[in-house]
This record gives structure tokens, C-alpha cells and sequence, in this order.
């Protein structure tokens, strides 16, 4: 199952820098070995914000629901999720 993931980060301003370093460092490896898995497929940065876009592909909305709450930051955040499924008018035979 495919799902657009949109995640809005406030970290609060009394947060000191060193704990929001080591939070966003382990955000990142655990990011990342998502994507090596093939779980977080793609992940686009919003341009002048502290947001992304991102394209889970996952079996089912609990997996997905426990790889977000999982998230270091996921405390700080605010995301935004939607179900995708194939338009009949696509030309691309798979989802890559």
C-alpha cells in the first residue's frame, strides 16, 4: 500500500541544541534504514520549511502508523497522511 506522508516539524525553541542534534541524527539512521528497506520510498524537502513529503510503500495503515509513531521526532511533528492507488491513466506499469 502506498501513502503521501506530509511531516510539519516544531521542535519548541527551549529544546536545547545538543538534544535536537542527537534527536534529528537518530531520526536520520532510522530514516534512512527505511529507505534502504524499501518502506520509506521516496522523501522530498519543502523548500523554505522544516516539512517534508514522503511516499510510504508498507502492507498495511497499521505498519505504517507504527513506523511514523516511531519516528524520533514524532513527538514534534504534525503529519498528514493519504492513501494512493494506481490512476487508470498512469503510463507506468509498476510504482517505481
Amino acid at each position: 500500500m502506498l501513502f503521501h506522508v506530509r511531516m510539519n516539524v516544531k521542535l519548541p525553541a527551549s529544546m536545547p541544541a545538543e538534544e535536537a542534534a542527537r534527536l534529528k541524527q537518530v531520526e536520520k539512521e532510522y530514516s534512512q534504514r527505511l529507505q534502504r528497506e524499501g518502506k520509506w520510498r521516496h522523501i522530498w524537502r519543502i523548500a523554505g520549511q522544516y516539512a517534508n513529503v514522503s511516499i510510504f510503500d508498507v502492507d498495511s495503515v497499521e505498519e505504517l502508523h507504527t513506523l511514523l509513531t516511531s519516528l524520533p521526532l514524532f513527538p514534534y511533528m504534525q503529519i498528514e497522511t493519504m492513501p494512493l492507488c494506481r490512476h487508470p491513466s498512469s503510463v507506468r506499469e509498476d510504482d517505481r
